[in-house]
Parts: structure tokens; sequence; C-alpha cells
């Protein structure tokens, strides 16, 4: 399960999030112009996402395809609308419309794209195998686990001796496993400033690391980008999964006691093992307890995991488990003393039976 908390950038994003557009309530949705969509998404209304895919995955695509080819172009429009989904909060009207903030977007996107095919080193090919036949055993002796234990810990030593702000950064980045994005969204910070943070941070660990210690640093960052890219896929699917039009969303309602501006949407597909679920308007919970996620199939639970809303009381979960490939008869959060068990056993907050399951 990946939590995606929204993030909130600006002042602007949050009170977006709370107005109430009248014109909205009455209008459906496909016909909301770009802007009351990101009103309607900042305010975690997902169902706003669809629409605008289906306005901009062709000219994201036809500006993309005509750069770098069409294959990459489909990995350009999934990187935009990730963007646009995750970073919602980020956009602020006051400053221009949503089609030139998305574009611009995209724009990036490719001319990144650009750049790294320009500095990728030429393949060398290997029809014999040799180089292959050259390379270690991947299992490491105990004698070689010490030795890359002590340079992993040289490592974060000199780390340890940087500026507190180049510190901080490239901790993120290399042991945290977050991307420059989430690095400069989490420190609030914009994002050509933690770049700069973490280039500053490395350039200091050249002058004190040894090419051994620093070469452990590239594996570790490695390491990093290929658990950043299992994250991508996920949200890829999970980005599919709510913008196809046959995939109707599932309104969890607030339990009595509850405030009623509480609520929820879930969103499976039978043959899926993945649901997304957005909650709105969720107060945090109280010390030493949590809300979990919950999916009922006849009379099994299945514990989806636990979670904790952000500081505008949303929740983005991204669920993966094998049994949301059959759509579940019940869906709902509830709160919880301590870890979840294997069955509710607080107060349900929100839930909604599924139609069907």
């Amino acid at each position: 399960m990946i939590n995606r908390q929204n993030g909130r950038g600006t002042d602007t994003a949050l009170s977006l999030a709370s107005e109430v557009d009248p014109t909205t309530q009455s209008t459906p949705i496909a016909e909301l112009s770009d802007e009351q969509l990101m009103r309607q998404l900042i305010g975690g209304g997902q169902d706003a996402l669809a629409p605008l895919y289906s306005r901009y995955v062709p000219l994201i695509f036809q500006m993309a395809a005509q750069s770098l080819g069409r294959s990459a172009a489909e990995e350009i429009v999934q990187e935009v609308f990730l963007a646009v989904w995750r970073k919602a909060g980020t956009y602020d009207p006051a400053r221009g419309p949503f089609r030139p903030w998305v574009l611009q977007i995209a724009h990036h996107r490719i001319i990144n794209e650009l750049r790294r095919r320009s500095h990728q080193p030429p393949l060398e090919l290997d029809p014999e195998g040799e180089r292959l036949a050259g390379l270690r055993d991947p299992d490491v002796e105990p004698a070689e686990a010490v030795w890359q234990e002590y340079r992993r810990s040289a490592v974060r030593s000199a780390v340890d001796t940087l500026p507190p702000p180049q510190r901080q950064a490239l901790g993120m980045a290399f042991f945290e496993d977050l991307t420059h994005e989430q690095v400069a969204s989490v420190l609030q910070l914009p994002l050509g400033t933690t770049k700069s943070r973490i280039r500053a941070g490395l350039q200091t660990l050249r002058t004190r690391l040894g090419p051994a210690l620093l070469a452990l640093l590239a594996v570790v960052a490695l390491a990093a980008l290929a658990k950043q890219g299992i994250e991508r896929q996920r949200e890829e699917r999970a980005l599919a999964l709510v913008t196809v039009s046959d995939v109707l969303p599932i309104r969890l309602t607030a339990a009595p006691g509850v405030p009623e501006a509480t609520h929820g949407t879930y969103r499976g597909r039978a043959g899926v093992g993945m649901g997304v679920l957005t909650v709105s308007n969720l107060g945090p919970a109280p010390p030493s307890q949590c809300y979990a996620i919950w999916a009922r199939f006849g009379e099994r639970w299945v514990p989806l995991g636990a979670v904790q809303p952000d500081a505008d009381g949303h929740v983005l979960v991204i669920l993966e488990d094998a049994s949301l490939a059959t759509p579940p008869d019940l869906v709902e959060v509830t709160q919880e003393a301590g870890s979840p068990g294997s069955a509710p056993a607080g107060p349900v907050i929100i839930s909604a039976a599924i139609a069907g399951g």
C-alpha cells in the first residue's frame, strides 16, 4: 500500500480546497472548465482527473511524439498526469489558466528526456558474452559484507558533517529513498533549491571520501532509483484506474456521530488487485490510535493498512492486494487503538456497501 498525502503548497491552494463553487454542484463534471476541475481535484475530488486526462492526452502525446517518438511519448503522458495528480495543490489559478500550467509540465518532461538522451553513453555490444562472463557473482561473502557496511557507515559519518541544509536534503535523497521532488515537498522548498543543496553536498563529500566510498554512494543512489521506478509503476497503474470511464466511484459516507462532511471515494475494478481510496475532511486520529482501511468479502475481512490524514484532512491511498481483484461487499475506514488486527474492532468512520460485490 502507498499512502500519498496530498501536498498543499500555497495558501491559494488551501483556500481553493475549502471554497464551494455553487456552479459546479449541478453542472455535469465533463462540462466544467479546467479551473473548476482543478478546484475539485485540490479539494479531494478525484473524479475531476478523468476529464482533464481525456482533454489533454492527445495534445501532450503529440508534443512529446514529435521530439521523442511514440513510445517515449506514452511515458511522458503518464509522467505529466502523475504530476498533476500528486501536485494538484501547487496549482495557483491566480498565476494563469490550467492549460499553460500543464503544458509547461509537459515541456519540462520532454526537455529533461532530451537532455538525458544527449548524455547517455553509447551502448557497447557484447555478442560473445565476454563482458557478462567477467562480472562478479552478486552473492556477497561475509568479509565483503563487513567492508561494505564499513564504507556505508563512513558515508553516513561524512554526511553528518555537512551543513544542516545539505545534510537534510542529501540524507533524504540517498538514505530515505526520496526523489528530488519528494524532498522538495517535504522540506517545502523550490525544486531548484533542493537540487542545489544536494549537488553542493555531493561536491563536499567528493573532497572528503575516496573513490571507493563515492562508488558506494552511487550504488545507494541506483538502488533508490530502482525503488522509485517500482513506486512509479504502481502510481501509473493507479492513474489508469481512476481515469478509465468504466470504473464507477463508490462514495463512502460518514457513520452516525461522525461529521457529515467526512467522506471518501473508492475505485476498484474486477480482475485488478488494486483500489484507490480518497478521503476528505478527516480529522487527526487521537493519540495512540489510527485509521484503518478494511474490505469485507462475505464473512471475511481483509485489512488494507493504516493511514493518517494530512493537515487538511485529505488522504489518497493506493491499495494493492490480490483480494481486490474481486469486488468487496463493503469498504470502510475505522478508528483503531494500536495496530489493526485481522478484523475491525473500533468505531466505523466512513463506509460503503458495493453493489454486486
